[in-house]
């Protein structure tokens, strides 16, 4: 296990003081983990108040809003498997929904639909049964127009977690059970605490200082959107995950498409996006993907680099606790600084081949010249004036044909031109005309 500089774990710990001390939070557990391994944690304050014992890497707390990137999880695997499309109106897929909002508009609270179910169920710590869910979503409100801005939905999220269980045929749980959590080895996951080490929840007032426990909300139908409790080893293993998936349980191709922002979270400062049921939080020059979670008496934060494969996680138990979002970014960045991963080794190619030997060198489109250059067997393009960024990567498509896979102009077509005697005279991608010396438009080499 990598072993954190002393300056580090100094910070993590006073991070974590602070934010417990000024939060006025009965207990925290605090954590940073790398590669599905806690590299750090630290349990501050009591589980349980009356106790002196401090949270644990193995306690759960409600992680509440968390349960919504295992719901969006198990929707991209049914797309996937080629069942549904994130296009479709979930009414394709459950007909007594009349609303017409796609998967997709769920997906990242871009359905204009409004957020909890009908009544006042924050007052009564009633939630909707199954029977209900469907009669509570049909008479919802249409707050605002879709994908005109961010408006968070718990009630989609749990008519997506209905559609998951009519697809697969079988409960929510048990379709989590099955395709996430026991592959993942995510034992302590469960739908509210499972009778093991826990933390109990409270909150405290303003103008004094002895915590009130809160209440155990049953979240009933409303499950999928935030019923789930975890611990801190557990969710290191999902962040491990979101940051370098297993092909067996969710393509990696699929989780970069959950985490490409559809929205603005905030559009007045522009440090945060919604994806396909993952929030993308910019701080400094990182891009994180996670979510955080609030129930009565648990505020919870999962945030992940996915490049250096860090996440921070916060498990804090007053209603009233600090930014989790914040707090988790804030204890694995520095961990991202003090302790950077290694890139790997640079490895010789073994042949460039044939057909990309007279493509390569440098090139000019647009008045601009790229660099085209075979690395492990494929083709890439850099654009000159822009170093750092990431260069395109092609596919072989047929002869003279290239897709770009990844990098500018993901997607579009790359087209060699030969004379007669197979000598490359020029290229066209994304049918700009790409050439050996730099032309303007409709000028012809010399």
């Amino acid at each position: 296990m990598t072993r954190l500089p002393d300056e580090t774990t100094r910070f993590l710990h006073a991070t974590a003081l602070a934010r417990q001390r000024e939060g006025r939070v009965p207990g925290l557990l605090a954590a940073v983990a790398r590669g599905g391994e806690l590299l750090w944690w630290e349990g501050i304050g009591t589980a349980e108040v009356g106790t002196d014992r401090a949270p644990g890497p193995d306690d759960q707390f409600l992680i509440a809003s968390i349960t919504k990137t295992f719901t969006a999880a198990m929707v991209m695997q049914l797309r996937d498997e080629g069942r549904l499309g994130l296009d479709d109106r979930i009414g394709d897929h459950l007909p007594d929904v009349s609303h017409p909002t796609t998967l997709r508009q769920g997906l990242a609270h871009v359905s204009g639909l409004q957020r909890e179910p009908v009544g006042d169920v924050w007052d009564t710590l009633v939630q909707p049964d199954e029977d209900e869910l469907l009669k509570n979503f049909a008479a919802i409100e249409r707050v605002g127009r879709p994908h005109d801005r961010w408006h968070y939905s718990n009630i989609v999220y749990a008519v997506l977690g209905r559609l998951v269980a009519t697809l697969d045929g079988r409960a929510w749980e048990e379709s989590l059970r099955s395709r996430l959590l026991d592959p993942l080895g995510l034992t302590r996951t469960t739908v509210g605490f499972d009778g093991g080490p826990q933390a109990q929840g409270y909150f405290v007032p303003p103008f004094h200082d002895v915590p009130r426990p809160e209440p155990l909300v049953q979240t009933r139908a409303m499950t999928p959107c935030g019923g789930l409790a975890s611990t801190a080893r557990d969710l290191a293993r999902w962040s491990a995950f979101l940051a370098d998936p297993d092909p067996a349980v969710l393509s990696p191709d699929t989780v970069e498409e959950m985490t490409q922002p559809q929205v603005l979270m905030d559009p007045d400062r522009w440090n945060a996006g919604m994806g396909l049921g993952l929030f993308v939080v910019r701080a400094g020059d990182r891009s994180w993907v996670g979510h955080d979670g609030g129930m009565p008496g648990h505020i919870t934060g999962v945030h992940t680099h996915r490049e250096s494969g860090t996440g921070g996680i916060v498990l804090m138990n007053n209603t009233g606790s600090p930014d989790p979002t914040a707090f988790a970014i804030e204890l694995a960045s520095r961990v991202v600084d003090d302790v950077p991963t290694d890139d790997a080794p640079w490895q010789p190619g073994t042949e460039v081949p044939a057909d990309l030997a007279a493509v390569i060198g440098r090139w000019y489109s647009e008045g601009q010249p790229f660099t085209f250059a075979v690395r492990e067997g494929r083709l890439e393009a850099s654009a000159d004036n822009q170093p750092g960024r990431k260069p395109s990567v092609f596919a072989a498509e047929g002869p003279d044909r290239y897709r770009t896979v990844s990098g500018r102009e993901r997607g579009e077509l790359l087209r060699v031109a030969r004379d007669d005697s197979g000598v490359v005279t020029e290229m066209h991608w994304a049918t700009y005309r790409v050439t050996r010396e730099p032309l303007g438009f409709g000028e012809q080499p010399a």
